[in-house]
């Protein structure tokens, strides 16, 4: 088999993962009641599944002979900022109490909440030098 029918299969696979991936993210999104849950199918799933396509897209300007590295730019942005922006929606979602909070730690009080602990108040109460 030569490279050219290789790589037609592999663009191939990734096609089909890449969409299956994306198929499962917009049945999360449609399905899921809350918007906490709601955003954990697109962000999580939805990622891999563009990996996945943009992977095909390599693969194929690479077997057609243009070989193409934008793609891995955009996998690069999309890979840092997808959890970071479904942090941001998650952490909106909580300040304005619009979901159930999180249940508290068990032994920290300060952990993963919006507490902050008295010292920590008092040194950034102090005024630098």
């Amino acid at each position: 088999m030569s490279m050219e029918i290789i790589g037609t299969y592999l663009v191939g696979i990734c096609l089909l993962i890449g969409t299956g991936f994306a198929l499962v993210g917009t049945i999360g999104l449609l399905k899921f009641n809350d918007s906490m849950t709601r955003l954990h199918a697109p962000t999580k799933v939805g990622t891999i599944g563009i990996g996945a396509l943009l992977l095909a897209s390599m693969i194929h300007s690479y077997v057609v002979g243009e070989g193409s590295l934008h793609e891995l730019l955009i996998m690069a942005f999309l890979f840092v900022t997808a959890p970071i922006s479904a942090n941001f929606i998650a952490k909106v979602n909580i300040h304005k109490q619009s979901c159930v909070t999180p249940p508290p730690p068990p032994r920290d009080d300060t952990w993963s909440t919006l507490n902050v602990p008295e010292a920590d108040r008092e040194l950034a109460a102090e005024p630098e030098a």
